[in-house]
């Protein structure tokens, strides 16, 4: 065993044979290896390890630790009677000192050591055993590595689970346990072929565990539960205390008396010295304590106000104030102190431009500088603590709040913004984006930037309140963009309500530091009231639109296929322009009131006032459209059709004024106007539909009241067969509209069958004058049930052919006078001279004397007063 020990050849080693020399031990040294090479193991502790004939097995320890690279300089006094170990070299202490701890903190990562292989507990605690473990005290004294101890039931080499760890191994353990699930202790059952040299860093805590075969994969961590951990992390994170300490001063003051001195900044204004300069500044960058020693401060300065050392920076910056004003105590040139202030302002402004640079980027980079930012903050505490003194700057807070818009208008910056040629809903989604950049901007704030911060500097507030001033700046330059109804609907929805809700400021992400009363969106109310009014223009425009839309619909699917309109109300006709109208009004009104309740109102007003001109717009079109429906050409088809599209508009018009009627409360005099105009229009197509009438019957009234007349019934007959047919194609209107309509086709009929007896082409002459009269009672009666039939309520026309048959019948013109004229005259009192005239001309049996008799009477009946004055007026009208 003795030869294999000096064949090991390591360090230090000795040889065991009788006649070999001790070599002196070599210090510790790694540059004779080759690369990537271990150390031949020294064979100190071998299995015959404290045979009588070996060599101490102290200075063994020794090679053991040189080997390691773990002798120190200063260990424990060595115990009486042991052999003095050798010394690590000087250039060993930091590499050992450094390796202590890391062995502490491996001894750390277990507090239960694992038996030897090669002991067992029935030869534990033997004698040499015993003495053997007591020189392993003695070598952990000289490694300064604490006694463990030991229970009286466990193994030497093997400490309670739950032994206490000395107090000195207290931080290190702690440092430790991060990499603790990393290594895996050995097991009390190690295998018995492992290497002594295990067992001696086992004992001493110094083995590197190896990782299990068997360890399982980590888990894929949740999404959700890291979300949960950072809040929680950013919870717990320290706030930034509000009292600081500046780093110290410079120890040496520049002088201030040498040329180049604080001046240099100013002279580098000169034209004509700047390439002087520049080489001057780069020289002295270099070299500032060989060229300039005077300038080495003011460089320092901007040095550290390049590399972002702006605490250290302002340090320097309040020595060169005092170095100002010491040069004003001692009344230095007024042109010097006017370089030396102006060059320490120029400092100060680059000190501020960098801070601004730092608060501005932490906007945007998602990992910032924390320390950085606390600098940032602890200028602006001292400086604000400094106001007033000379040779500083004023409105540090100001300007960090300046810089926290800078970075709030970078972020915004970057939205996408898309062209209204590439994307026509281009407003709604770029404010979409817009507000899912507020809310991870504000998020990110919350997380990262509000730590970073004393808090008196209210971070978050004051970066919602300049995001309410960078998004009032944004939206301002986004209403010259907008020119449609669409984009200024989602410019104010935007402002209105999407701003505050859950979706941007009202997030669950932002509470709870988001109160309510920040949430809103503090807008100038002039600028509010422009795209207010930009909106209520646009929407006047597309109103507009859509209700020539309509006609151009109604255009398409009825009139020019000449199709009846399927839609019903209550069972009546009507054409679809109803209910996209009525849709498009409360669509119109209900959007708007969801931005405010003043738009609504003012939407349904716009709605209202549009309305008024449509039904013009809309006769007009269908006038130009259906005149060929209703020509000599056309053909019975067409003109049915032609009644049909009328009656249907009737309905439509008037379903559509009781449905405006709704809108009366809060917009009554639009309501009012609009209803006079549908009123006008369906009155205009009743009048339409009995002027075609008229223009029917025409040819057939022209023969009334004649020679032929008296002889023949068949155009008094298709009269009467219009009119029907007129009639059964207006049963599809509304009752009260038909029940108004039929009273118009009655008095129209009436008129018109009476017109040819007021202008008389024929005299009833040779006692014809009776038969005259009968036929006229006759059909006057045919006509009056006619009309009953139809539901006719004007029962007053009923009387006026007894009383014409009456005149045109009696003999004598006293009967006339007498019994005939006054009960005409009370019925229908505008009936006047020329009239009764043409009817007694019509009878052709009177004498001309008469006649005046008879006129006469019926002037005396009027200036009497014998009928009073009424509404029903027949007569008046009529030519």
């Amino acid at each position: 065993m003795a030869d294999n020990v000096a064949s090991s050849g390591a360090p230090g080693g000795e040889e065991q044979s009788s006649g070999a020399k001790k070599k002196k031990p070599k210090s510790y040294s790694t540059s004779h290896r080759p690369s990537k090479q271990r150390a031949p193991l020294p064979s100190a502790f071998m299995p015959d390890v404290g045979s009588p004939g070996e060599t101490s097995i102290f200075k063994r320890m020794d090679n053991v630790r040189r080997s390691l690279g773990l002798i120190t300089k200063g260990r424990s006094p060595r115990p009486p009677g042991l052999p003095a170990v050798a010394e690590a070299p000087a250039h060993h202490t930091e590499v050992t000192q450094r390796a202590e701890v890391t062995q502490r903190a491996e001894v750390s990562e277990s507090n239960t050591l694992s038996p030897e292989p090669f002991t067992s507990p029935s030869d534990v605690g033997s004698p040499g055993e015993k003495s053997m473990f007591k020189r392993m005290d003695n070598v952990r004294r000289s490694l300064r590595l604490p006694k463990k101890e030991r229970s009286q039931t466990q193994s030497p080499l093997t400490s309670a689970a739950d032994a206490e760890v000395p107090a000195h191994h207290t931080e290190v353990t702690q440092r430790a346990e991060v990499s603790k699930s990393n290594t895996l202790s050995p097991g009390p059952f190690a295998s018995p072929s492992a290497s002594p040299w295990d067992t001696v860093r086992r004992s001493l805590g110094l083995v590197k565990q190896e990782r299990s075969k068997l360890e399982l994969l980590p888990p894929v961590p949740d999404p959700a539960v890291q979300q949960v951990t950072k809040r929680a992390e950013v919870t717990k994170r320290a706030e930034v205390s509000e009292t600081y300490t500046l780093p110290p001063a410079p120890s040496v003051k520049p002088s201030g008396k040498h040329p180049l001195h604080l001046t240099f900044y100013s002279r580098l204004h000169d034209m004509h010295l700047f390439l002087l300069s520049f080489f001057l500044s780069f020289c002295v960058s270099f070299f500032p304590s060989i060229l300039c020693p005077s300038l080495a401060p003011v460089l320092e300065v901007k040095n550290l106000i390049d590399s972002c050392d702006v605490l250290g920076a302002l340090v320097n910056l309040l020595s060169l104030r005092e170095e100002v004003q010491d040069e004003e105590v001692r009344e230095a040139s007024p042109a010097e102190l006017a370089h030396l202030r102006r060059d320490l302002l120029q400092l100060y402004g680059e000190l501020r431009n960098k801070m601004a640079d730092i608060v501005r980027q932490s906007s945007v980079l998602p990992a910032p500088n924390q320390e950085l930012l606390e600098q940032v903050a602890r200028v602006v505490q001292e400086e604000e603590r400094r106001a007033g003194e000379a040779g500083g700057l004023g409105g540090w807070r100001e300007a960090w709040r300046e810089a926290v818009r800078d970075g709030v208008r970078d972020v915004l910056r970057a939205v996408h913004l898309d062209t209204p040629d590439h994307n026509t809903s281009w407003l709604a989604v770029h404010l979409g984006l817009l507000g899912k950049a507020l809310v991870e901007n504000l998020e990110h704030v919350k997380a990262e930037l509000q730590g970073s911060y004393p808090p008196s500097f209210r971070v978050f507030h004051h970066y919602v309140h300049a995001c309410h001033d960078v998004t009032a700046e944004h939206l301002r330059s986004l209403i010259a963009q907008v020119t449609n109804v669409k984009d200024s609907y989602a410019l104010l929805d935007f402002i209105c309500n999407q701003y505050k809700s859950e979706r941007i400021l009202g997030n669950v992400v932002l509470q709870p530091e988001m109160r309510e009363e920040l949430r809103c969106l503090p807008l100038e109310e002039e600028l509010l009231n422009q795209v207010k009014s930009r909106y209520c223009t646009h929407l006047q425009d597309e109103v507009k639109a859509l209700l020539k839309g309509v006609i151009r619909v109604e255009h398409e699917t009825l009139w020019e296929p000449k199709r009846k309109s399927k839609e019903r109300d209550a069972g009546f006709p009507i054409s679809p322009m109803v209910m996209d109208i009525r849709q498009m009004v409360a669509v119109k009104e209900k959007s708007s009131r969801t931005l405010s309740r003043d738009l609504g109102l003012e939407t349904e007003r716009i709605c209202l006032a549009e309305l008024e001109s449509f039904p013009k717009e809309l006769e007009r079109e269908f006038s130009r459209f259906a005149r060929p429906l209703i020509s000599e050409s056309a053909d019975v088809l067409d003109q049915s059709l032609w009644v049909t599209h009328h009656v249907t508009y009737i309905n439509s018009f008037s379903s559509l004024r009781e449905h405006m009627e709704s809108y009366k409360d809060s917009s009554p005099d639009h309501v009012t106007r609009l209803s006079v105009e549908l009123e006008g229009a369906e009155l205009r197509l009743r009048h339409a539909l009995l002027q075609q009438l008229k223009s029917d019957i025409s040819p057939f009234t022209e023969q009334l009241m004649t020679k032929f007349w008296l002889n023949d019934d068949g155009d008094f007959k298709e009269l009467c067969t219009r009119v029907q047919n007129l009639h059964d194609l207006c049963t599809e209107m509304k009752p009260p509209q038909l029940q108004e309509f039929v009273q118009q086709l009655h008095l129209l009929v009436t008129r018109e069958y009476i017109a040819p007896l007021l202008h008389p082409k024929y005299s009833c002459k040779g006692r014809k004058n009776q038969p005259a009269a009968h036929k006229l009672q006759r059909e006057w009666t045919t006509l009056s049930k006619l009309f009953q039939r139809m539901k006719s309520t004007e029962h007053w026309l009923h009387p006026l052919g007894d009383h014409l048959s009456n005149i045109i019948g009696q003999k004598n013109e006293s009967d006339i006078t007498k019994a005939v004229l006054e009960p005409l005259v009370t019925d229908f009192p505008d009936i006047s001279e020329k009239h009764l005239q043409a009817v007694l001309y019509f009878r052709a049996s009177m004498w001309t004397p008469e006649r005046k008799r008879v006129q006469q009477r019926l002037a005396k009946l009027k200036q009497q007063g014998g009928a009073t004055e009424t509404d029903m007026k027949f007569f008046t009208d009529m030519q």
